[in-house]
């Protein structure tokens, strides 16, 4: 069983989701947040596996929101659980919840911002229900959730960055192997896990792994952000 905390400053909006997402089997709610101080607080308690979080990219308290509640399981203890909403299907408890981001069109820049804060995935606000829900089961098993419109457009806004590259960047690059270094850069560009084994004639299993390797090692956790961190980093050079 997925839970879920929603984040929304829109009372219907939060009611609308909660019912969709209550028509499904393996999802279930375990609160529902106004704002961001709200969320936070509600996220360190309930220990959700999944923070649906309705995107204020733009708004500098929305970034804080990310940043908090995808960090804040690793440096705070657990408050009490509310009782009437408590999630007894989290386990443990000792993974930061997933932030999955309904986001609208021509939010890239922040989108960008967010992915470092902490975001685990986005989804345009005109999503069907099933592709929220698809993308509910893929955030909270550990992947990431981009569509493909904004993949491109984070990786454009990227290239076109010219900042120099922090020390830390060059650390982390320097602990990859020189094979995770060509898996990363056929991540970056826009490779699938197949196309990759099928051109370093590896096998998927392979790739995969070197994906999880990467994704630690440079203290990400998505494949999009490894694609910021390979430009960042000056392993893959912008376009012209």
């Amino acid at each position: 069983m997925v839970s879920v905390l929603i984040v929304n400053d829109q009372s219907l909006q939060r009611l609308g989701l909660r019912m969709l997402l209550a028509g499904e089997p393996d999802l279930t709610v375990v609160g529902a947040a106004a704002g961001g101080a709200e969320a936070v607080r509600m996220s360190a308690a309930l220990r959700p596996d999944v923070v649906l979080l309705d995107g204020r990219l733009s708004d500098p308290e929305g970034m804080e929101t990310i940043r908090r509640i995808a960090q804040r399981a690793r440096l705070s203890p657990v408050p009490a659980p509310v009782p009437a909403l408590a999630n007894t299907s989290a386990g443990t408890g000792e993974a930061p919840p997933r932030v999955l981001v309904l986001t609208s069109a021509g939010h890239e820049e922040y989108a960008s911002a967010a992915l470092r804060a902490g975001a685990g995935g986005f989804l345009l606000k005109d999503a069907t229900p099933d592709e929220l829900t698809a993308a509910i089961r893929v955030v909270a098993a550990g992947d990431a959730v981009i569509t493909p419109g904004l993949t491109h457009a984070l990786i454009d806004a990227v290239r076109q960055q010219r900042t120099p590259r922090p020390l830390s960047r060059v650390v982390a690059l320097d602990a990859l192997t020189e094979r995770e270094r060509d898996v990363l850069v056929a991540v970056a560009s826009g490779w699938s896990n197949a196309e990759i084994a099928a051109r370093l004639c590896i096998a998927p299993t392979t790739v995969k792994s070197h994906v999880s390797h990467i994704l630690a090692k440079i203290g990400a956790r998505a494949r999009v952000q490894a694609v910021a961190f390979a430009y960042e980093s000056g392993l893959v050079r912008p376009a012209a």
